[in-house]
């Protein structure tokens, strides 16, 4: 073993004749050698990052015993590997330690070759997983990047941003309309970086209600609320060592805001109806389509969440920003779901391409990927051409016609006392909706808004009329 490939043990022992021999005896064959007398010692200094590629530990210390210290090892390194020394063996303190996780148990008196076979096996088994994880990584990013379709500047710059955030722990501000792919860009961005072994794991914000979020999230002990039978992992502590993605982080009440600001500030998250921190090391990734900046202006969202959360803001383009890119998206998308579905490759006559790339798509990516997916199931022809799109692709303008605008204006202005300018856009809305027959894409086509800004009002107005 030269001197460059040196492998750092820990030997934790509460007898100093012990660490002193080992000390002496492994520096011979090579092993660079750090001895603990005290076991909370050696725990403490890798909870600081120290990284070993190996730990020898005694079973029977004072301060801790061995199988504790397994425990903790595994909490915060689990690959690395730990082997149990005692001169008490017995096979329930055998069968438990590897249980536990233990690479290996071996008996005072050492046989020295035993322990130098054991270690060069146990630093051979990490090097081995390391080169693994090196090489899947590297898959990863090639998978990743051919996943992440694009040729235009923007999406150029997109991928470059991505590429250097994934190298560090920086919490990422994901922003952009529905569809644009921001949950593909966090699993990118994931599955880049070191975390990338360890899980993804992304939630809805806006799909669970709110009695329901936090307990999903942080957890909850047994009896912490009716129905509560048992203890309940959240999902920070399932992605310990990960990547969560916070997606329409928007609408997360003010209590949850709370909890999310502690665990972004302190690391640490406390089960619903627990006394008892516990400590995590997840990577946050959050996600919207609403204007954030806005809504702290609004007071409806914590500024020092908005400036933890936007460490490293990250802007997903619109589909009609980058039109130059939809060829490519097309093309992508026909050979998914043609390899998916078992159908011989079809293309897209050139008039079809045209009409694709003049439409605006108001759904993104995934209303393009969606179209794409049906015409190749639906379509009979191995060439897609004009006749096999839907009629809002090739007239997607929507024009109110002269009487239709005048009936708008006469009507918004109903009433002895003018309108505020919430009530007249409220008025305006329901107007638009009216004249398009309910249809909330053409409507938002002629607000200029995009769809999901619509559903939002809408909501909003839905629950103060509830609430009124």
């Amino acid at each position: 073993m030269s001197e460059s490939e040196k492998a750092r043990v820990f030997v934790i022992d509460d007898e100093e004749s012990v660490i002193d021999f080992l000390s002496i005896t492994l520096k011979k064959f090579g092993f660079e050698v750090v001895g603990f007398t005290s076991p909370k010692k050696a725990l403490k200094a890798l909870e600081e990052g120290e990284s070993p590629d190996a730990v020898l530990t005694d079973l029977r210390m004072e301060e801790m015993n061995g199988l504790a210290v397994l425990r903790e090892i595994r909490g915060l390194e689990p690959q690395l590997p730990v082997i149990m020394m005692s001169a008490y063996a017995t096979l329930e303190s055998a069968i438990e330690a590897l249980r536990l996780g233990a690479f290996d148990y071996i008996l005072k008196p050492f046989k020295i070759d035993e322990i130098r076979a054991v270690l060069q096996r146990a630093v051979e088994t990490v090097r081995l997983r390391q080169e693994n994880l090196y090489l899947r990584r590297e898959l990863r990013r090639t998978y990743d990047i051919k996943n992440l379709v694009g040729k235009s500047p923007q999406f150029q710059e997109l991928l470059r941003i991505v590429e250097r955030v994934a190298a560090t722990d920086a919490t990422v501000l994901l922003t952009g309309e529905s569809g644009t792919g921001k949950e593909l860009i966090a699993r990118a961005i994931h599955n880049l970086s070191r975390r990338s072994h360890r899980p993804f794991v992304a939630i809805n914000m806006a799909a669970i209600p709110e009695e329901l979020l936090e307990s999903e999230l942080f957890g909850h002990v047994k009896g912490a609320f009716t129905g509560a039978i048992r203890d309940k992992v959240g999902l920070f502590k399932a992605a310990h060592g990960g990547t969560i993605l916070l997606d329409e982080i928007s609408e997360a009440s003010p209590r949850i805001q709370s909890k999310l600001l502690r665990v972004l500030q302190e690391k640490e998250i406390t089960p619903v109806g627990g006394t008892r921190s516990i400590k995590v090391d997840v990577r946050v990734i959050a996600a919207t389509n609403a204007d954030l900046p806005a809504l702290v202006r609004e007071g409806k969202f914590r500024e020092d969440l908005f400036f933890r959360l936007n460490v490293v803001p990250i802007r997903v383009p619109p589909l009609r920003e980058r039109k130059e890119d939809i060829p490519l998206l097309v093309e992508h998308f026909l050979r998914k779901y043609c390899a998916e579905y078992g159908i011989p490759r079809k293309r897209v006559s050139p008039k079809a391409m045209e009409a694709l790339m003049n439409y605006s798509w108001p759904g993104n990516v995934r209303e393009l990927e969606n179209l794409i997916e049906r015409l190749v199931v639906l379509s009979e022809k191995q060439e897609i051409t004009v006749s096999d799109l839907p009629q809002q692709i090739l007239s997607q303008e929507v024009v109110l016609s002269p009487s239709q605008a005048s009936k708008i204006d006469q009507d918004l202005l109903v009433g002895e006392e003018l309108p505020t300018l919430e009530e007249l856009e409220k008025r305006y809305i329901f107007k638009v909706l009216e004249l398009t027959g309910g249809d909330k894409r053409k409507a938002a086509s002629i607000l200029d808004i995009d769809p999901s800004t619509l559903y939002r009002k809408l909501h909003r107005y839905a629950a103060a009329e509830k609430k009124g």
